[in-house]
């Protein structure tokens, strides 16, 4: 199992975690950290979902967690992802 997170997650704590979860971490390191190896293919989904997020943060109920449960959060976000979905 992968576990996928973005550039601002990058440290060495949270990497002991993920392996202590016994679960491997596809996290991009920090500028002034040591490369870290990452298959190429998790690299291009972990882009591709990047991306997907910075499209339905132009919501901004979905930007600010507007929704106070995550239930109506949820719902929020599938109403967000379908008409994005429906946009392209």
């Amino acid at each position: 199992m992968w576990v996928v997170g973005d550039r601002d997650l990058s440290a060495e704590s949270l990497r002991a975690r993920i392996w202590d979860m016994e679960a491997k971490p596809a996290i991009p390191t920090k500028r002034n950290e040591a490369a870290v190896r990452c298959p190429e293919w998790i690299s291009v989904h972990r882009n591709r979902i990047e991306r997907l997020w910075g499209r339905l943060k132009e919501w901004r109920a979905v930007a600010t967690r507007y929704e106070k449960t995550a239930h109506s959060f949820l719902g929020v976000l599938c109403l967000a992802a379908s008409m994005d979905w429906l946009k392209s």
